[in-house]
């Protein structure tokens, strides 16, 4: 049966090979190609080039000629009778290039004026007449001939590159063939790829983790549609459009993705960028023809991806051209959206990582009913983020995932997959059949630090600079209270240019006072006031630290009001209002200036007197730091003690001993409700390959 079946798909009766599908771009090239056979292959063989002289003696005299052709006055053709071809002396011309006979021209010469050939004809024939009396004079034949070379090269020609390039220039500005707009007048028509119950997505809900409010709202979208009358028994209308707003790699996209994976209903999902054309109205034109596919399909779903490249704030911009353009497309999508001729089964989902630039007219409800904020992930979703991520690729047994979440504060969805995909690669790199968990922190270390470089040459003094440098960060973010405690510090060369490497663990906040504030201003200086008090001198070093100081200090005082002499005033802008303007005088702006200054002063004088103070620390870390070149915070307690602020007073172990029971319960109660952040501060287990 097997051996059957193998001969039926071979056999080219039942099962024909697929050939190459018809293009009408063949035909072109066909007729291309006979066009140049012709020309350097053609039927006939050229006319021979001969004088006036070798006419006369070799043909005329001899009575070969049957007749003359004088073409546009310029040259004569001549025609040899056929019963004399059949002679030695015109077997050159005799036959064609397919072995025929040669109907003619065989030769031809040059005339320098009608009159001339005229009459050097009538002697040289005068001269055949004196020998043979019954000579007949030969027939000559005026004729005009069209020079298609010449006219196709002139005219013919230019037309085509012309009509060719401004064809190549309209495909590519429309996508070029194939699709929605591919062709060259339907530059109008929408580029939205269509996701129905035929095409297969394999993304779906189960892939996004970490982001379950933002699920919950999406589902409940789809819900909407497959179950209109539950919604709308009680009176309540279906939500018309749903913006999904969070920083960038949060996993907007990814959750429009799984909506398309798992909805039961067609989803159409194009970018803004898909709107913005060169010519004016086709923008507008693309709008319309998305809505009028999305009614023929109702209800349904339409997903625009990056809405703020057509859905800016109208008036901002006083450039003529692109502007009307893109507010000419923005007019149109708000009156598809909710006007007139709306319908209430196409819900509109769209993404943005800027919802601060985008028009108020679209983000009012009516248009945008709810605003589904996607936020970075907290301590659990960057868990449930890496569990997701960790499926895909081989890891031990043993892999802590709540330790990998609590060292990758900050993390978006995307950065925690670059980590699971380097922590493989790494893995691969050392020849192992598992990722482990020392790969995964080599991998975040490279996602934040950079790319590791042991073999970047760096002078003893340098790195000496180096390692009091990030000995001073390090000392500062140990002895100040409100400073995020350290897990690492590195003085191995990473990235571009960073020479060291500080590893810390912040807390999981949104709000911050102002001695937080300040602390972290006083750790980001550590380092060059190290550098100050050990070697007197200050390096470049500290340029990223300073660049942070510089805008955490300005956003103290313009921003969040932690000033009192400018006072509780905030000059944030995020929708550009005021333009190039600044919204305070110039007075308010040196005062602005002055008080950073002074901000910034002393919380330096306030992080050299720590560090003169725990001068014997900074010591005892940088000359281990030298040796070692990496720490972790173990190697800190054992060096320097443990940090003061997380060591519980005599109150707060009573408080604990009278909620839980004595200390020893209380840490079996806290293991057992892994309490995460407590456990990773006091030993973070932190290890390099």
């Amino acid at each position: 049966m097997e051996e059957k079946n193998k001969t039926r798909k071979r056999n080219p009766l039942i099962n024909p090979p697929k050939g190459p599908k018809f293009n009408v771009y063949w035909i072109y090239g066909i007729v291309v190609v006979i066009l140049i056979g012709l020309n350097y292959f053609p039927f006939s063989k050229s006319s021979k080039l001969i004088s006036f002289e070798e006419f006369n003696q070799n043909m005329l005299q001899s009575e070969d000629v049957e007749k003359l052709v004088v073409v546009n006055k310029e040259y004569s053709e001549i025609y040899i009778k056929k019963d004399r071809l059949s002679e030695d002396k015109y077997k050159d011309v005799a036959t064609t290039n397919f072995n025929t006979l040669n109907p003619g021209p065989h030769y031809k010469f040059k005339i320098l004026s009608v009159d001339d050939f005229t009459k050097r004809l009538d002697q040289a024939e005068s001269e055949v007449i004196k020998k043979d009396p019954t000579y007949q004079r030969i027939g000559v034949y005026p004729e005009n001939q069209a020079d298609w070379l010449s006219l196709l090269m002139t005219w013919i020609l230019p037309i085509l590159a012309f009509v060719a390039i401004w064809y190549f220039i309209m495909r590519r500005m429309t996508g070029g063939v194939g699709g929605a707009g591919g062709q060259i007048f339907n530059f109008g028509k929408s580029k939205a790829t269509l996701f129905d119950k035929n095409t297969k997505v394999n993304v779906t809900f189960a892939d996004v983790a970490g982001l379950d409010e933002a699920k919950a709202e999406v589902m409940e979208i789809v819900d909407f549609l497959k179950n209109p009358k539950k919604y709308t028994a009680l009176g309540g209308k279906i939500p018309k459009g749903a913006l999904l707003v969070g920083p960038p790699g949060t996993g907007k996209t990814l959750i429009a993705k799984a909506m398309a994976g798992e909805a039961q209903v067609p989803f159409f999902s194009i970018s803004g960028s898909d709107f913005v054309e060169l010519f004016v109205g086709i923008g507008a034109s693309r709008v319309r023809d998305l809505f009028r596919q999305a009614r023929e399909k109702a209800p349904c779903i339409i997903f625009i991806d990056e809405i703020d490249a057509i859905g800016r704030a109208r008036g901002r911009n006083f450039i003529q051209g692109g502007n009307d353009e893109r507010e000419n497309t923005l007019n149109q999508l708000l009156v598809e959206m909710d006007g007139f001729g709306t319908d209430s089964h196409v819900i509109i989902l769209a993404a943005t990582n800027r919802p601060d630039v985008l028009d108020s007219a679209l983000m009012r409800p009516g248009r945008f009913d709810r605003q589904i904020s996607i936020d970075k992930p907290d301590l659990v979703g960057r868990e449930q983020i890496f569990k997701v991520h960790s499926k895909h690729i081989k890891v031990a047994k043993v892999l802590d995932m709540q330790k990998l979440a609590a060292q990758t504060p900050g993390f978006a969805g995307a950065d925690i997959a670059n980590v699971c995909n380097e922590a493989a690669l790494i893995a691969a790199r050392k020849g192992k059949k598992e990722v482990e968990m020392s790969d995964f922190q080599d991998a975040i270390d490279r996602v934040i630090g950079g790319l590791e470089k042991k073999t970047k040459i760096i002078s003893k003094e340098e790195k000496k600079i180096v390692a009091y440098h990030e000995a001073g960060h390090a000392i500062c973010g140990w002895f100040l209270e409100h400073a995020d405690p350290l897990v690492k510090v590195s003085i191995v060369p990473r990235g571009v240019a960073a020479l060291g490497y500080a590893q810390y663990l912040p807390k999981e906040q949104y709000l911050y006072t102002t001695e937080q504030l300040i602390d972290g201003i006083c750790m980001a200086l550590g380092g060059r006031a190290a550098e100050e008090i050990v070697f007197g001198r200050i390096s470049t070093g500290a340029q990223n630290d300073l660049e942070r100081i510089t805008k955490m200090a300005y956003a103290m005082i313009t921003i969040y009001g932690m000033n009192a002499k400018i006072g509780n005033l905030s000059y944030f802008d995020p929708q550009n209002e005021y333009g190039f303007q600044k919204p305070y005088s110039e007075e308010t702006g040196r005062m602005i200036d002055q008080e950073v200054r002074l901000l910034v002063e002393r919380a330096f004088d306030r992080t050299k007197n720590l560090l003169k103070e725990k001068r014997n620390e900074l010591e005892a870390l940088s000359q281990e730091l030298l040796q070692k070149e990496i720490l972790f915070q173990q190697d800190l307690e054992r060096l320097i003690g443990k940090r003061p602020f997380d060591i519980k007073t005599k109150e707060e172990e009573e408080a604990a001993i009278a909620e839980n029971g004595t200390t020893e319960q209380a840490e079996e109660q806290e293991k057992k409700e892994e309490v995460l952040i407590p456990s990773v501060l006091k030993n973070p287990e932190t290890k390099i390959a």
